[in-house]
């Protein structure tokens, strides 16, 4: 199994020690643990790409709102330390909440831009969370390319840009959505979902791909969302949050498919939410 580190003093002293007697080059793969073949594929990635490579597990409670699941999110080191060995990660930063977190600490950073809107609307603690403990996972480890899955799409191009408007001399990359045989994409959350459940969640990613046909066919986007959105409900999700198709790198409205697009999607069944996105 890889070795595990705690602290960020010892995550720096494994990174400089690489860089100084291998001139390695260094990836992160920063995720919140409950590893599945998802992350897996990151850290291969990663492995094909750079010399060493660091894991992060950590569960970032400052993205998450006082009614969601920090308390029940799941949690099983041993498992993913297993999962990683089978990868050839090289090292594992583990902290705790005082790690990342000490008694005094005020900071935090707001991202605009890519943030605006989808998942703002709906979780505007979110991306600040999310833009803060990023932020100090690449600055401790000051990896030479970081990875992020593409199922969290908004959440790709926020760190894009942080990391951009910081001048982090890191190459930030996006790995491909891994999927279940039905085409549900692969999430720690979807351990939540009761068989019932599941079976509905496993149409998501069909709706979508009929909403990206209609929107390719020619059809109005605000129409073809709308339609969407009452597809999802009449599969058997509870809720839509939102049935989105914007541009690609800027995640702005648009009225037509006049350059690369991506159609983003959050619902809810039962209680777990889940979010998909597919290129349009």
């Amino acid at each position: 199994m890889p070795p595990v580190v705690e602290t960020i003093a010892d995550l720096r002293a494994r990174v400089a020690g690489w860089r100084k007697d291998e001139s390695a080059r260094i990836g992160l793969v920063p995720t919140m643990g409950a590893l599945h073949e998802g992350h897996l594929s990151l850290v291969r990635e990663m492995k094909a790409r750079t010399d060493r490579v660091v894991v992060s597990i950590f569960v970032n409670p400052a993205q998450f709102a006082p009614h969601e699941d920090f308390d029940r999110y799941p949690r099983n080191m041993e498992d993913d330390l297993a999962k990683l060995a089978t990868t050839r990660a090289d090292l594992v930063f583990a902290p705790g909440v005082a790690e990342m977190y000490p008694h005094g600490f005020a900071t935090g950073i707001e991202v605009a831009g890519p943030s605006a809107g989808l998942e703002t609307d709906f979780r505007p603690h979110f991306f600040g969370g999310v833009a803060t403990v990023v932020a100090k996972l690449l600055i401790a480890a000051l990896p030479d390319i970081a990875i992020f899955g593409e199922k969290d799409y908004q959440q790709l191009l926020v760190i894009r840009r942080l990391t951009v408007d910081l001048g982090l001399p890191i190459e930030i990359i996006g790995g491909a959505i891994v999927r279940e045989p039905d085409g549900l994409a692969m999430s720690s959350r979807n351990a939540y979902l009761k068989p019932d459940e599941r079976r509905i969640a496993g149409k998501l990613n069909l709706v979508l791909k009929g909403v990206a046909s209609r929107a390719r066919s020619g059809h109005a986007i605000p129409a073809t969302e709308a339609a969407g959105k009452t597809a999802l409900l009449e599969a058997g999700f509870n809720s839509v949050d939102y049935v989105a198709i914007r541009d690609a790198e800027t995640l702005e409205k648009i009225e037509t498919l006049f350059r690369p697009a991506r159609i983003l999607a959050a619902a809810k069944v039962g209680a777990t939410r889940l979010i998909d996105n597919f290129a349009v």
